[in-house]
């Protein structure tokens, strides 16, 4: 591997400052990503930002539920299914509506065209970013990764709500969900792309955009057993009234929140059925919410590191480094 500090490109010309700080960074993100466990590591942090911010929640005890969620979770009363659902429903086709405007503007080159030129670059077309300065295409996407993780959390808070919808609800959520993240992560690494010159619908390009695709995928289903879960528990603990050692022995997530607000001490220790009902839903929003914003956080940070990689070994004719193979 070359060393960052003296890196040169193939006539001699030592690489600037701000060049050379990237280099090291991106040879040493690729030689933590070749570790064989990093996928593994990785998911397991994403559902674990879920996790914590379903752990909060229960401390919390809330008595208050987002308005999608209590939609979700009310009576049958002798109503159709479908009727329970349509609510949530409605949430999610708005939700999927405003990820279909984000793909949409994410694939299309002429917004970066448009953001380089009003930063002072005078350009044809998104390839010639191929002859700017890195530091200048990085800047092109200045705050977008956070924007990106708060559009995964909201994504995955109304999939979380439409998840407690009993029985129907949790199969639709999960099948909608996984859509919805790998149209997001191929559209974040497409619009990621044309900020360093690169065409996104290159074959080549098209390639490691699909190898970001299935590491979000392995992520989602890793996320899909405890919504299972979640979506079941709320089932059996809506309506009722009394605890029961069935109750607690057949859902671990109610016996773990039950313990958790008993030890936060809410309602003086001895939490009733009714308060850890009111926050199973907001368990699945947040696992939800966490999980996607941490999938669509790192499809951003893989996609921006391949091509600053990328850019600079053409720049300065440097060898890829040995663990960019994703």
């Amino acid at each position: 591997m070359s060393n960052p500090a003296h890196a040169i490109d193939a006539e001699g010309e030592t690489m600037d400052s701000y060049d050379a700080q990237v280099w090291r960074v991106v040879n040493e993100y690729w030689e933590r990503k070749s570790d064989p466990h990093a996928l593994r590591n990785r998911a397991t942090a994403a559902f674990q930002h879920g996790a914590a911010a379903a752990g909060g929640v229960a401390k919390k005890a809330a008595g208050t539920i987002p308005e999608a969620a209590k939609q979700g979770i009310q009576k049958v009363s002798g109503a159709a299914a479908e009727k329970v659902m349509e609510p949530a429903i409605k949430s999610v086709v708005k939700l999927i509506d405003l990820v279909n405007d984000w793909t949409l503007e994410l694939n299309d080159p002429k917004w970066v065209e448009t953001h380089a030129k009003k930063q002072g670059l005078s350009i044809d077309s998104f390839a010639d970013l191929r002859d700017a300065d890195l530091k200048f295409c990085d800047r092109l996407l200045d705050r977008n990764t956070l924007t990106w993780r708060t559009l995964g959390a909201l994504e995955g808070g109304a999939m979380g709500a439409l998840a407690m919808v009993p029985v129907a609800g949790t199969v639709a959520s999960i099948g909608a969900d996984t859509i919805v993240i790998q149209v997001l992560s191929t559209a974040i690494a497409a619009r990621v792309a044309y900020s360093y010159g690169f065409d996104a619908k290159d074959p080549e390009e098209q390639k490691f955009i699909q190898r970001l695709v299935n590491r979000s995928f392995k992520v989602q289903v890793g996320k899909a057993q405890p919504m299972l879960q979640v979506g079941k528990a709320a089932g059996a603990i809506n309506g009722r009234v009394n605890w029961s050692d069935k109750l607690r022995n057949n859902h671990q997530v109610i016996k773990g929140l039950e313990k958790l607000m008993n030890l936060a001490g809410a309602n003086g220790g001895k939490v009733t059925v009714k308060s850890v009902g009111k926050s199973i839903p907001v368990v699945g929003v947040a696992i939800g919410a966490g999980t996607n914003s941490a999938v669509l956080g790192n499809v951003a940070a893989d996609a921006k590191r391949y091509c600053q990689t990328r850019f600079l070994c053409e720049k300065y004719g440097l060898q890829t480094p040995s663990g960019l193979d994703l």
